[in-house]
């Protein structure tokens, strides 16, 4: 499961409901949310967050939070 995957699930959202708001397709929100090699655009996480209505940072926070910047 992705970052986005565990989102969705903490979140219980409803992915066919971000579907219809965003116009991502559910194929695709499925990929976001199981396969580790798919990569979020930029553009989509815009829409998943305007559709839950949540800052985008809040989503980047959750999932990558975890990097640094070199010293």
């Amino acid at each position: 499961m992705t970052f986005l995957g565990k989102y969705f699930t903490d979140k219980s959202l409803n992915k066919s409901e971000i579907s219809r708001k965003t116009g991502i397709t559910k194929s695709r929100l499925s990929q976001l949310s199981t396969n580790l090699k798919t990569n979020l655009k930029a553009e989509e996480l815009y829409l998943i967050a305007k559709a839950i209505d949540v800052n985008p940072n809040e989503i980047l926070d959750k999932g990558f939070s975890h990097l640094k910047l070199k010293k």
